[in-house]
């Protein structure tokens, strides 16, 4: 598939603001494409929403494995660390995001994850510019941006799009859950992104999973032939009512 002219489509139709991102695991460091950035040419450990923010504001391709990587959390979901008992059992979660260890071990049952792979590498990259094929493409935008995506993916099929919020651990929704059930999934920005990959508070993401890209894109066409588009379109054929000193005005027209 093109990336670039797949980029230039969902630019034309959503006036985004910042690149889509395509993401793609590798089994090891060395699958990496010629010229990733990673962590360590930065000299920090950052976490993956990290990476996700500077190549859709900076246009960069980096990569992060289990070394570099800096999100406990992340390094769960994305596996490059095991689900250990103490996360688990609900001690991550409790007191900061639930109240009890019980509710803990519910939220982390419903955090999907993959499967443990420690030399496993992600890739991620601005989709006008990624040399490699990516397995999902996230896109970051505000409701209405997004509203279009949710319109897209159900123009051929119908339905509706199906999605599960936490509230953390963003990377599960938006890149896990898309990869894992092949589905397109609405993703909810979580606090670490929001801290420290400084999304901002209008954006919210979408997860595509890459064989699905070519289908939203048909959607994003399709829906705008039929007049639903972006920006929205606004209904301005109505008579306006103005204050009484502009009714007086208008009065005194006739007396001139």
């Amino acid at each position: 598939m093109d990336w670039a002219a797949t980029a230039q489509e969902l630019n034309r139709y959503l006036l985004l603001n910042s690149f889509p991102v395509g993401v793609k695991l590798v089994p090891c460091r060395e699958e990496l494409p010629a010229k990733t950035r990673t962590p360590r040419d930065l000299g920090v450990r950052l976490a993956l929403c990290q990476l996700i923010a500077l190549a859709r504001r900076y246009g960069w391709t980096l990569g992060v494995g289990r070394e570099e990587h800096n999100c406990p959390l992340g390094s769960i979901i994305m596996g490059f660390e095991p689900a250990v008992p103490f996360y688990l059992e609900g001690n991550v979660a409790e007191g900061t995001y639930v109240a009890t260890k019980e509710a803990g071990v519910r939220s982390e049952a419903a955090l999907r994850r993959l499967d443990h792979a420690p030399d496993r590498w992600v890739v991620v990259g601005p989709l006008d510019r990624i040399t490699f094929e990516p397995d999902v493409v996230v896109v970051h935008g505000h409701p209405a941006q997004m509203m279009r995506l949710i319109q897209a993916a159900l123009y051929r099929e119908g339905g509706a799009i199906t999605s599960s919020f936490l509230g953390r651990g963003a990377c599960s929704e938006e890149i896990v859950a898309p990869l894992l059930s092949g589905q397109c999934q609405l993703a909810m920005p979580c606090t670490g992104e929001r801290v420290f990959a400084q999304t901002q508070d209008h954006e919210i993401a979408f997860g595509i999973p890459a064989a699905r890209v070519a289908e939203v894109l048909e959607g994003l066409a399709g829906t705008h032939r039929l007049g639903i588009r972006y920006p929205i379109t606004s209904f301005l054929r109505y008579e306006a009512a103005f204050p009484e000193k502009y009714r007086r005005l208008a009065e005194e027209f006739s007396k001139a």
